[in-house]
């Protein structure tokens, strides 16, 4: 990796950084960070940055001891140090990004947060975000002003789930209407992996806008007798997911196995798990799964490693390779 390249990850995102380090060939550069008895903070380089290419990982997640908006204002606080320090760009390396769902009014004066989020980076003179499924990738693109880049777990959870189902007949299902290019896709890249035609199907979902609560409806496609593979971006409280592996094991699906880029994993999301038909999830590490930690679920769950795709995207930044073409395999 080329020495005008700098790398760097909060304490809290330190793992997941040094894995994707490695796969650059490379090491976390220093920062200086220090929080203060009245709870404020300070972040800082302590390598020079000035005309380097640099980025920050960090992925915005709730967890114990750090909410949500703790690590946004922390990452966004330490990427201003840096364009003040004199960086030539500034990349916002973030796996799982907060407040996305968000993405539309939905109800009278109602909040728009992704494109208040979006403001926020501008706001700190970040010239890229580089995230991994996002919940719509339209919205995302255009609440930023700075260059909004994107990377699929697809090709990772392709290559995982065709190792185990070489002879199976499978079909890749969405968990509702919206979901059904993702799963297109998806489709596309398991059957050519496997060799063979994949067919999809989607279920019907139903919001009660009200009780701000969503029901499974119908199950339109083959699964019958196959084995049904449920792909979404995320799974917060299981609901969506859980309500679709039921409708797959009541239309006769023969196994339900679930793929979802970002594993939340919050409120009742543990119990609704366990009590589904679901036989396996396959999750990514932008979500460290802890709350799935010494539950029954736990042995239902594989963690594919994302941080090769996101150091294959700093690389395509870096040496101004297009990040798009990743998501072409």
């Amino acid at each position: 990796m080329s020495d005008d390249l700098r790398l760097f990850a909060p304490a809290e995102s330190a793992e997941f950084g040094r894995t994707v380090a490695a796969a650059l060939g490379t090491e976390l550069d220093d920062h200086y960070d220090q929080t203060f008895s009245d709870g404020e903070h300070e972040m800082r380089s302590e390598v020079n940055v000035r005309g380097r290419d640099v980025f920050v990982v960090q992925s915005l997640y709730a967890e114990p001891g750090l909410s949500v908006n703790d690590k946004l204002c922390r990452l966004l606080f330490f990427l201003g140090s840096l364009r003040d320090a004199a960086a030539e760009r500034v990349t916002a390396v973030v796996p799982f990004l907060c407040y996305q769902r968000k993405d539309r009014k939905s109800k009278p004066r109602g909040s728009v947060t992704t494109r208040y989020l979006g403001s926020l980076f501008d706001a700190v003179g970040v010239d890229r975000v580089l995230a991994m499924d996002v919940h719509n990738l339209a919205v995302f693109q255009n609440s930023f002003s700075t260059v909004a880049e994107h990377l699929e777990a697809r090709p990772l959870f392709v290559q995982e789930i065709a190792h185990h189902l070489e002879d199976e007949d499978v079909v890749v299902v969405s968990p509702d209407e919206g979901g059904v290019k993702r799963a297109s896709r998806f489709a596309g890249g398991l059957g050519a992996t496997l060799g063979r035609e994949v067919p999809t199907a989607f279920v019907e979902k139903m919001r009660h806008e009200q009780a701000e609560q969503v029901a499974g409806g119908r199950l339109v496609g083959p699964v019958d007798g196959r084995v049904a593979v449920i792909v979404d971006d995320l799974i917060s409280t299981a609901g969506t997911i859980t309500q679709a592996a039921a409708a797959c094991a009541e239309g006769g699906a023969r196994t339900v196995v679930a793929a979802a880029t970002h594993g939340l994993f919050s409120g009742e999301a543990p119990e609704r798990i366990a009590a589904s038909p679901l036989e396996h999830l396959f999750v990514t590490n932008t979500v460290a799964p802890f709350r799935l930690k010494g539950t029954s679920v736990a042995p239902r769950l594989s963690v594919c490693d994302a941080a090769p795709r996101f150091a294959e995207g700093i690389d395509a930044i870096h040496t101004e390779a297009s990040v798009s073409a990743l998501n072409e395999v």
